[in-house]
């Protein structure tokens, strides 16, 4: 059964400190967050982990949350920001990987999982591939808008961006996959 209390309720319960409020507005958002940030980094068990340490965040943060606006665009900021950490992270270790490949067993591998929910596997990966070369500025805008469907409002606050550099970015995602995919 869902909370029936806002997330301001929520919010100012958790600051009072309650820690029944912020495990419900983990458990309204997490869904949410796993996804976007699964579709960021192409990891869905990583994806767990980057969630952890975004709800970490968002807990160390609360205090600072402004509650003129909307908590699912704060904390769908925090999670963008924990995965681009998470896939800086995981480029520095291909570095060391390449630099040094004797040590390359002693580092994680970072095999994407692909969704099989959709029919065709091999259209899906190429999709996948193709919105895997898209520059994360691009990416981050075009899984916030086409997947998770949030408004150009909140993905703009999620992002710490105009509405305009949404739309902006969106095009330009959209223009690069119709020509990466022909």
């Amino acid at each position: 059964m869902s909370d029936p209390r806002s997330d301001a309720d929520l919010v100012a319960q958790a600051l009072a400190g309650r820690p029944d409020a912020f495990a419900a507005i983990m458990t309204r958002h997490k869904a949410t967050l796993h996804r976007l940030i699964a579709r960021i980094i192409g990891d869905e068990e990583e994806a767990v982990d980057v969630l952890q340490d975004a709800f970490i965040a968002a807990h160390g943060a609360l205090g600072r949350y402004d509650p003129a606006r909307p908590l699912v665009a704060w904390l769908t900021r925090i999670a963008v920001n924990k995965a681009r950490d998470w896939r800086r992270r995981r480029l520095v270790r291909r570095l060391v990987s390449a630099v040094f490949p004797d040590h390359a067993a002693q580092i994680a591998a970072d095999v994407p999982a692909i969704d099989t929910l959709v029919g065709d596997r091999a259209e899906l990966a190429r999709v996948a591939a193709a919105i895997d070369t898209l520059p994360a500025r691009l990416r981050e805008v075009l899984v916030l808008r086409g997947v998770e469907h949030l408004s150009q409002a909140d993905t703009a606050a999620a992002l710490g961006i105009s509405e305009k550099a949404v739309e902006t970015r969106l095009y330009r995602a959209r223009q690069r996959l119709r020509a990466a995919l022909p």
